[in-house]
């Protein structure tokens, strides 16, 4: 599949420079990246900063969404609000990152719900472990289970190499 632009999301309370050189390499490969900075939003808060960010870079659709870390279950949110500015998702990557979870609270404020389509997710699911700890493990387990694709990165070659095999397969 060939995204009209991937969309690169840092964990909440982090940067965008996280991504280090992923976003260039990324357009070496012949992508459109966007990599938003919401350095200090959590929860909603940063899926709102997030969304105003897409909207202000215009980008082709249809999107692939990236998550790195705790940006994993804003993904859904994040989703959501792209739908309703009718721009459409064609997949979503996880990469070393927390899986969604109905009715998931944000950490910081367990009395906001992160807003969840029912239909989530409504694109194919990827998940990019390039780390073996153990959290990365079961979150590679449970995104076959899920069935997922899951590729497990493996050196020499490049993470942003292993994240344009997997975009391509979703």
């Amino acid at each position: 599949m060939t995204p009209g632009t991937v969309v690169l999301l840092h964990a909440p309370e982090a940067k965008a420079s996280s991504w280090g050189d992923m976003p260039e390499m990324l357009r070496s490969y012949g992508l459109d990246v966007v990599a938003p900075d919401v350095p200090d939003a959590t929860g909603p808060r940063y899926i709102a900063r997030v969304s105003l960010i897409i909207t202000a870079t215009d980008p082709a659709v249809p999107l692939v969404l990236v998550a790195h870390g705790a940006a994993g279950p804003l993904l859904p949110g994040i989703a959501l609000a792209q739908r309703a500015a009718h721009r459409p998702i064609a997949g979503f990557v996880f990469v070393d990152a927390d899986l969604p979870r109905r009715g998931a609270h944000d950490h910081e404020s367990p009395q906001d719900a992160l807003p969840t389509a029912p239909d989530w997710p409504e694109a194919p699911c990827g998940y990019l472990r390039t780390h073996s700890d153990r959290a990365h493990e079961e979150a590679g387990r449970e995104a076959r289970l899920r069935g997922w694709q899951v590729i497990e990165h493996e050196p020499p070659a490049s993470v942003a190499q292993s994240l344009s095999e997997l975009i391509a397969g979703l």
